[in-house]
């Protein structure tokens, strides 16, 4: 009988070294309870809580949860719960042993990421690797990537969000913005200090922050490998609601949290590497360029941006932070030479920051699009044209990439007819992504706002 990948990962629990150590830290920190976490598809945290004495077995065993957990169990407006219905099979987690963390804030707890497997008793797919695990697809996809074109995607993450609470309001001049503000930080000062203090502890590698609009926080941390720069992301904002809290105040990756407030997005800053080599940028020119394959791999992003919508602008609330044209979002697919209106700005020789990814996307898989895109674009030498001059807002649609979509619904339309992008996240998870965000645009099309009852109400005779 032919070993399954669930094998494989419980083999490499049991016989490898990482075990031992993480039951020293059990031991040593006097862990009590430790969190199983998966990530849904909509890039929720989901799991179970172990007490430490049953760790051991479990490291190597796994634990059980229901199938329809990958989409949040959400239930469609038909009834239809959605990931396989009320009779899907459960899922086998298992840990990824390297992950394991004690949490900062309760030394009694802990926490490990772990990757989903089909469980081994069904008569076909018996301990396969979960088609609808966001998470194990980047860890494959990436190294099939490595494979066919010896790169690794490395990538930081800049995470803005929004913190709500008493004395947090923003004090500023009509017609300014309190961007870059040092008195604006010192009134948040608290959760910089803990927010850091704890990501510090938890293996970020916190680099910078600044304050960016009334309410709106961003604290980055270095760069890194694609798949642990997700891990550290998802980490990242169970830190905030954490502090938030601590503070009895409110944290949110709403991407848009009020009409003309800037919106929250997480731009993802890229670059290819190759023993240990940053291949975007010619070796010995200083000036602001791309290399020939840094043009191929940013052409098949720009190419699939259109259908990479669905991942990079997940809900209905993230379209509005596209329609407010001088705040910093883009509007157009393009991409300029250190041009903050663009989809793509190359910001420093050998790196790229691709702007559409906002606050509440999944990482997972917004890396796992950036490297079939730019994959695509490596295999078929695309052209990204010339980067475009001045402001994009009032620029013409490129007619090869394609116009943004503007609402979820164009989305949708745009990754369902997107065959790079859904071959390379599978059927199961590419037809789970449309019938989940399919259902989320039918529930606010269906749903009367305050915007209407203010428009309409009094509209007539």
């Amino acid at each position: 009988m032919s070993t399954t990948p669930l094998d494989a990962h419980r083999q490499a629990n049991a016989n490898g070294p990482e075990l031992a150590e993480v039951l020293a830290t059990i031991a040593d920190r006097n862990v009590e309870l430790v969190y199983f976490q998966a990530v849904t598809i909509t890039g929720r945290v989901v799991g179970k809580v172990v007490p430490a004495r049953h760790f051991e077995r479990l490291a190597v065993k796994g634990v059980q949860q229901h199938q329809t957990a990958a989409a949040n169990l959400q239930g469609t407006r038909d009834g239809v719960l959605l990931a396989g219905g009320v009779n899907a099979p459960e899922y086998t987690a298992m840990p990824d042993l390297e992950t394991f963390a004690v949490l900062p804030w309760d030394t009694n707890f802990a926490r490990v990421f772990c990757r989903l497997y089909e469980p081994d008793h069904l008569a076909e797919r018996a301990g396969a690797e979960f088609a609808c695990d966001t998470r194990g697809l980047l860890r494959r996809m990436h190294i099939g990537f490595t494979d066919r074109t010896g790169l690794e995607l490395r990538t930081g993450c800049e995470p803005e969000m929004t913190w709500r609470g008493e004395g947090l309001e923003a004090h500023f001049r009509p017609g300014s913005s309190p961007a870059y503000n040092i008195e604006h930080l010192e009134r948040n000062r608290p959760i910089v200090k803990k927010v850091i203090a704890y990501a510090q502890e938890l293996g970020l590698d916190m680099v910078e922050g600044d304050y960016e609009d009334e309410y709106q926080v961003e604290l980055n941390f270095m760069y890194d490998r694609a798949d642990l720069t997700a891990d550290r992301l998802v980490t990242y904002r169970q830190i905030c609601k954490q502090v938030a809290r601590e503070l009895g105040i409110e944290a949110s990756f709403i991407p848009k949290p009020a009409t003309g407030m800037m919106g929250n997005g997480c731009h993802h800053n890229f670059s290819l590497w190759r023993d240990g080599v940053n291949v975007l940028a010619d070796p010995g020119v200083t000036e602001l360029h791309l290399s020939e394959i840094g043009k191929h791999a940013l052409g098949g992003l720009l190419a699939h941006s259109a259908g990479a919508m669905l991942i990079n602008g997940s809900t209905v609330n993230s379209y509005k932070r596209y329609w407010d044209a001088g705040q910093f979002a883009p509007s157009r697919i393009n991409w300029g030479l250190d041009n903050k209106t663009c989809t793509v700005r190359l910001s420093t020789v050998g790196r790229l920051e691709y702007k559409l990814p906002d606050a509440a996307v999944n990482p997972y898989l917004s890396h796992a699009v950036i490297l079939a895109a730019c994959e695509d674009g490596l295999k078929n030498f695309t052209d990204p044209g010339a980067p475009t001059q001045g402001s994009s807002y009032d620029a013409p649609v490129d007619d090869r990439f394609g116009a943004l979509p503007l609402t979820l619904g164009e989305a949708i339309s745009a990754f369902r007819s997107d065959g790079v992008l859904a071959e390379a996240l599978g059927p199961e998870l590419s037809g789970l992504l449309v019938d989940f965000h399919a259902d989320e645009w039918a529930r606010f099309c269906g749903y009367v706002t305050d915007w209407e009852r203010d428009m309409y109400w009094d509209d007539l005779p």
